[in-house]
C-alpha cells in the first residue's frame, strides 16, 4: 500500500488497476481540459482555468493568467475537474512557480491565449504558470450495470461508488 506524510492512501479502484485510473483522468483532462482552480487559503479567488497539457510532462500542467491576477502570488494550490460527460472527477494538489522557459510559451500559445492577451507574447501582463502536481483523488462515478440498478431502484449504491475512487500522486 502507497503512503504519504499524512497516511495510508486510499486505492480501491476495482473496475480494473489504479494506474488505469489515473490514465483515465489524463485523457479527460486533455479532452477537456478545464478546472477551477484556486491557491490555497484563498477560496475567493477560485478562478475557472484552461490548463496546458504535455503529453511528456505527466507531473505538471501550465496555466496562463496575467501578472495583475490573484494567481501572480503563486505557492500551493488546489484544482478540481468534471470531465466533459460528468464521468469522471478529480482534487488535486500542487504548487504554482512561474514557468521560466519562454519555450513553453510557444508550444501552448494559441488564438484562445491571444485572446486575453492582445499584445501578444510579450505583453508585460502574461504569466506563465507551471503546477508540479502531488496528490490527487480521483472519482470515477461509472458505477456499472449492477450499481446503476441498485441506484435507480432507490438501493444503497455506497460501496460501488467506494469501489471507484483512488487516491496517488499525479
Amino acid at each position: 500500500m502507497l503512503s504519504n506524510r499524512k497516511g495510508p492512501l486510499i486505492m480501491h479502484y476495482e473496475n480494473g488497476n489504479p494506474d488505469e485510473l489515473k490514465e483515465k483522468f489524463w485523457k479527460e483532462l486533455d479532452d477537456s481540459p478545464f478546472v477551477m482552480l484556486e491557491l490555497d487559503g484563498h477560496s475567493g479567488d477560485a478562478a475557472p482555468m484552461t490548463a496546458q497539457l504535455d503529453e511528456d510532462a505527466n507531473s505538471a500542467i501550465w496555466f496562463f493568467t496575467s501578472r495583475n491576477g490573484a494567481f501572480a502570488a503563486m505557492g500551493p494550490a488546489t484544482a478540481t475537474f468534471s470531465a466533459k460527460g460528468h464521468n469522471l472527477f478529480a482534487r488535486f494538489d500542487g504548487v504554482l512557480s512561474e514557468e521560466a522557459d519562454r519555450a513553453r510559451i510557444d508550444q501552448f500559445w494559441s488564438n484562445m491565449i491571444e485572446a486575453w492577451f492582445p499584445q501578444g507574447k510579450g505583453d508585460p501582463s502574461l504569466l506563465l504558470m507551471r503546477m508540479d502536481l502531488g496528490q490527487a483523488k480521483i472519482w470515477d462515478s461509472s458505477l456499472g450495470l449492477m450499481g446503476t440498478a441498485r441506484m435507480l431502484l432507490g438501493m444503497d449504491a455506497r460501496a460501488d461508488a467506494q469501489n471507484n475512487t483512488v487516491e496517488t500522486k499525479l
